[in-house]
């Protein structure tokens, strides 16, 4: 530990009244957490405790949130002192009754929730509701005013911290990290989060490592490696770290207080600093932070029932269990809640006294009230060009070739160039794979670290933010669009499974945040998944996997959609509607191969409003009651089916063949499932009450048959999709393992349409042998025939 750190701890910056001030602030927080955990009624302990005034479960996290009241406090301070624009993300989000109680201090809660006010009835709702049937969620929830990160599940608290501090030069975002979080995988990743914050444009993060030596049940890697150990640590990942440890409360009141003013003066520098050198060459500034060391469950029991608690994992969650049935532990409890001096703390009324009241500061400079954490209020719509201007001119459906993601990236060229304060493309090292390196013509990659002239598109000012890592892609993303801004994030389709757990987060926040009147709206999480199982034939098996549409679809009806659009026309209608929609999770899957275009733009406009479509041009029912239909969803899956209908016109020029194409997943589910959703009425028409369906999906069969199976035809649904099997070879020969491809579609028709297969049978025999031909071209030439790789739809 640096000794100037050290000297910086042992100052004394408060005077007697502040620190008077500040402490009880702080015992006034914990008093209101333990009140939380705990009590149904009595609030102000104006009787002994008796049974029927404990809650029959008691639920909540007591370990981190005396830490988490400690910081909070501080940081008020902080913010009245210096006038800082400030956010508080609590990493270990199950200090739930902490961060609500200091809301409820504070007054954003009573304010948002004028039953839970200041008064005595207000504080014994606010105890009533916490872990509540009815009441709050154990965990900083969408719910708690100044929140933008659940913190339920560990390890995302710092990429967010970064993504709401990109393109908010005047925010410091100031977050927590618990030394269990710090253990995962995704955090350990956020530290080198700081290689791309620029110090002129961006705002400040200041991390804080909250070190109180224990898990649920174990200790903590941070917390047992020599201080040496740990001050390397950090410096190596580019931070001037700052140490504060103690167990007395004066001292370490003391010791933070200085450490935060050495911190804050530290950014002030380090923010001067760079705007002298603007226009110079980029150095990477050492941002400063804190790592604070104090027991686990500070100021609670010391002991229960012979055994150590406080500073130890048993402080953890519920340090006093059965208190309703246990006279001696109800007895402790009451100690421990009467050892913050409640009268001291509320006026006869339950308000708090008038010295509480003046330390937070005021307003909307409140973390609780600050509008950075309600997004929605500071949301500005994108400034989005036309995207029927970056359309594909398709000469024929079916015989123009063309790259879908190439003419999307053209666009996102210019929406990145038209929105340079609000809107930024995150992805793992995938841009220019995926056929986006249009942005390059605009913008370059963020970049705050060593720049070397071999380097391309590195810049500390880029709106492209690569890293190879999911995680810190989706976590920047969240953050960013949680304070207010835009964004898309393009990967690769097998692996965007690594963020499986993140979504599911996200989902569950705009769900919640949905029925709380006061959270504005923010802008959609949008995904393109390009590289798709398809076209993953030369990397193997490894990166062929569809199944996060599935994960996505388990979702609430409100929140998800999934786009599959066929062509670069209706990715670009499409993308365009995401960018728009606001409070969605939007999954779109497009390839990013060169392929065939089946749609105008006229036409990709339409078809997209519509969701999904009769394909007139490549049906032959004309109009009248099909014998087949066959219906396709994604790029390949739609040539397979074009394919086959030009196999069968040929063969079979009196079958009567209608193609369906859907690029809204959604439509299929029923209308009482989906806002998406068709009528039972417009599907039958579509689909037919009696007729053989072919489904060719993109993904997994299993999918298709969920949305469909109240359907009047679903008996006659028959789903060809991915079904694990896959290798490194040839795309034709990906789709055969699989049974996607056009030959097993054509020998399909002519099994399920009733009375063809003894009419048909040399023609299945045909394409029983074409498979045959196909596979032995592929083992002998390690490439696709001719006549499937360069095929077209008929002029």
């Amino acid at each position: 530990m640096d000794t100037s750190h050290g000297a910086a701890a042992r100052t004394a910056p408060l005077s007697e009244e502040e620190l008077d001030r500040i402490d009880a602030y702080w015992r006034a927080a914990n008093y209101l957490t333990v009140g939380q955990i705990y009590l149904l009624d009595n609030p102000l302990l104006r009787e002994p405790l008796r049974a029927e005034h404990i809650k029959p479960r008691l639920l909540g996290h007591w370990g981190t949130s005396p830490g988490l009241s400690l910081i909070y406090a501080h940081l008020n301070r902080c913010i009245t002192a210096r006038g800082l624009d400030m956010i508080y993300v609590t990493g270990p989000g199950h200090g739930g009754p902490a961060i609500v109680a200091n809301t409820w201090l504070e007054g954003t809660y009573p304010e948002l929730y004028p039953s839970v006010g200041h008064s005595e009835d207000g504080m014994r709702r606010l105890f009533r509701q916490f872990s509540f049937p009815g009441g709050i969620p154990s965990h900083v929830a969408a719910e708690v005013p100044g929140s933008i990160h659940e913190g339920g599940e560990l390890g995302y608290a710092l990429s967010h911290a970064y993504g709401a501090a990109f393109d908010n030069p005047d925010l410091t975002v100031a977050c927590v990290v618990g030394d269990g979080e710090a253990e995962t995988g995704p955090l350990a990743g956020s530290w080198l989060s700081n290689v791309f914050l620029n110090p002129v444009s961006d705002g400040t993060v200041l991390p804080i490592l909250h070190l109180n030596g224990y898990k649920i049940a174990n200790p903590t890697m941070f917390a047992r490696i020599s201080d040496e150990d740990r001050v390397s640590f950090f410096r190596g990942v580019g931070y001037e770290p700052f140490m504060v440890e103690g167990d007395d409360p004066a001292e370490v009141h003391q010791s933070l207080a200085a450490t935060f003013d050495a911190c804050f003066d530290r950014i002030a520098e380090v923010r001067a600093d760079a705007r002298r050198r603007a226009n110079g060459a980029p150095v990477r500034p050492r941002w400063p932070m804190v790592i604070l060391r104090t027991p686990k469950g500070w100021t609670g029991p010391s002991e229960v029932d012979g055994l150590p608690v406080e500073g130890t994992w048993r402080a953890h969650q519920v340090p006093l269990a059965g208190v309703r049935d246990n006279p001696e532990h109800l007895a402790m409890l009451e100690a421990w809640m009467r050892s913050y001096r409640p009268e001291e703390l509320f006026d006869a009324t339950g308000k708090p006294v008038e010295g509480l009241l003046g330390l937070p500061p005021r307003g909307e400079a409140r973390m609780s009230a600050n509008p950075h954490a309600n997004g929605g209020l500071l949301l500005r719509d994108l400034v989005l060009p036309d995207y029927r201007e970056y359309g594909v001119a398709v000469e024929g459906h079916g015989r123009t070739t063309a790259e879908a993601t190439r003419a999307l990236g053209a666009w996102l060229r210019d929406v990145i160039a038209a929105n340079p304060d609000r809107f930024r493309l995150f992805g793992p090292d995938e841009v220019e794979s995926n056929r986006l390196d249009a942005a390059f013509e605009t913008t370059d990659r963020q970049w705050e670290a060593e720049i070397l002239p071999t380097d391309a598109h590195q810049a500390p000012h880029g709106r492209v933010m690569e890293v190879l890592s999911e995680h810190l892609c989706e976590g920047w993303l969240e953050g960013y669009l949680l304070t207010g801004r835009h964004g898309l994030f393009t990967s690769y389709e097998a692996f965007i499974h690594i963020v499986d757990a993140m979504f599911n987060q996200h989902a569950k926040w705009l769900d919640a945040s949905r029925a709380i009147p006061w959270r504005r709206p923010i802008a959609s999480l949008n995904y393109l998944l390009s590289s798709h199982v398809w076209r993953q034939d030369h990397n193997g098996f490894s990166h062929q996997d569809p199944g996060f549409i599935d994960h996505v679809m388990n979702k609430k009806p409100d929140i998800v959609r999934v786009y599959l659009p066929p062509d670069a026309n209706t990715l670009l209608s499409t993308m365009d509607h995401c960018l728009r929609s606001r409070q969605y999770v939007n999954v779109v899957v497009a390839g990013k191969q060169p392929s065939l275009q089946y749609t105008s733009m006229d036409e990709a406009v339409r078809h997209c409003e519509r969701g999904l479509g009769i394909w007139e041009w490549a049906s032959t029912d004309e109009g009248r009651s099909p014998d087949v239909v066959l219906a396709c969803a994604g790029d390949v899956p739609t040539l397979e089916v074009l394919a086959a209908a030009d196999i069968l016109r040929k063969a079979l020029p009196d079958l009567r063949v209608r193609v369906v194409n859907v690029v809204d997943l959604m439509r299929l589910q029923p209308d009482t499932e989906h806002p998406h959703g068709l009528g039972d009425r417009q599907f039958d028409t579509v689909f037919t009450t009696d007729r053989p369906v072919l489904f060719a999906f993109h993904g997994y069969p299993t999918l298709i048959h969920r949305l469909t199976y109240r359907r009047t035809n679903h008996d006659n649904i028959h789903v060809r999709g991915y079904k694990e099997e896959g290798t490194t070879t040839t795309p034709f020969d990906m789709v055969m393992l699989n049974d996607l491809d056009r030959f097993r579609l054509v020998m399909d028709v002519v099994d399920r349409v009733p009375g063809l297969g003894p009419n048909a049978a040399g023609l299945r025999q045909q394409m029983v042998d074409a498979r045959h031909a196909a596979r032995e071209h592929t083992r002998t030439h390690g490439e696709d025939q001719p006549e499937v790789a360069q095929w077209s739809w008929p002029g």
